[in-house]
């Protein structure tokens, strides 16, 4: 039965992704943790903090799990939701779980706890890398409506595997962020086509950001994720050199593109102003061959 990912909230996702019933939260919203911030400034809180953190099993296996909740500030990172999620990859460490893996819809840090938001964001950061660098397996599934920007954005490009659907949206700056520091003019975030073919999950898998891409569907997220939990990529010199190589192929046939048709076409996408109607299934046969060979898995 088709369960539209985009459009569930973050617990709804999480039960949709686990076994069920297998969910333990920990600091649930009965513990009333909360930014110590926003009351201040008299902004309402949440009581999970916008992000809920447990252990599952997926697919009978053990499982560290997050999911943040875009209906909250955009699923904007802050002091205490940072440290949620840093907490529980700290937490991989020592309990050696089969992976971790994080449903994310962000953002980015939360313009109302600015400075520790970007510090939470490190220490997140930091923490992941960490539990890579420990041979335990790092998923992130991006699908929730609002994409994943800002610090978040950078967070997923350190995970083994990033999943994404063809509606979701993935990279640093939001359109948004792009427009109000350098005008419609240079990004106008109203145009939805615009937005997409930039920063959505088939610009990021043409261009080997992503390793799976899905239709917008809760079952196939499930089914990635289990897929992902033996593909661990080590932490060595070889996988920065392919990364590098990676990051030099698209700066290569990027040259003076001034939009994602013009760049499809320089990395062989064949027919490239067709990618936006084809359906994901389709797409998946049409990687260019110089980024097949270099990104980070063979979906």
């Amino acid at each position: 039965m088709f369960s539209s990912f985009a459009e569930m909230s973050a617990r709804e996702r999480l039960a949709a992704v686990v076994d069920a019933g297998s969910f333990h939260e920990w600091l649930p919203p009965s513990e009333r943790v909360t930014s110590p911030h926003l009351a201040q400034l008299g902004v309402p809180a949440a009581f999970d903090d916008g992000v809920a953190i447990g252990r599952a099993t997926l697919g009978g296996r053990a499982v560290f799990i997050a999911a943040q909740e875009g209906g909250f500030m955009g699923g904007g990172v802050g002091e205490v939701h940072g440290a949620k999620l840093a907490g529980l990859l700290r937490r991989a460490l020592r309990d050696r779980p089969d992976a971790v893996v994080i449903l994310a819809e962000s953002g980015g840090v939360r313009l109302h706890e600015a400075n520790a938001g970007l510090i939470a964001v490190s220490e997140v950061m930091r923490a992941l890398l960490d539990v890579r660098a420990a041979g335990i397996a790092t998923v992130m599934l991006i699908g929730g409506a609002n994409g994943c920007f800002g610090g978040m954005g950078i967070v997923a490009r350190c995970a083994d595997t990033v999943v994404m659907s063809d509606i979701a949206r993935h990279a640093m700056s939001g359109p948004e962020v792009i427009e109000s520091a350098h005008g419609a003019g240079e990004f106008d975030s109203r145009d939805r086509a615009l937005v997409w073919r930039t920063t959505g999950g088939k610009h990021r898998w043409l261009c080997g950001d992503c390793d799976v891409l899905l239709d917008d569907d809760a079952r196939a997220f499930r089914d990635a994720a289990i897929a992902a939990l033996d593909a661990h990529r080590p932490m060595t010199l070889e996988e920065l050199q392919r990364e590098s190589a990676l990051l030099q192929a698209r700066a290569d046939a990027n040259g003076d593109n001034a939009d994602a048709f013009e760049l499809w076409s320089r990395l062989g996408v064949p027919e490239p102003r067709a990618v936006p109607e084809l359906d994901a299934d389709v797409l998946r046969t049409r990687r260019p061959a110089a980024v097949a060979g270099l990104a980070q898995g063979a979906a």
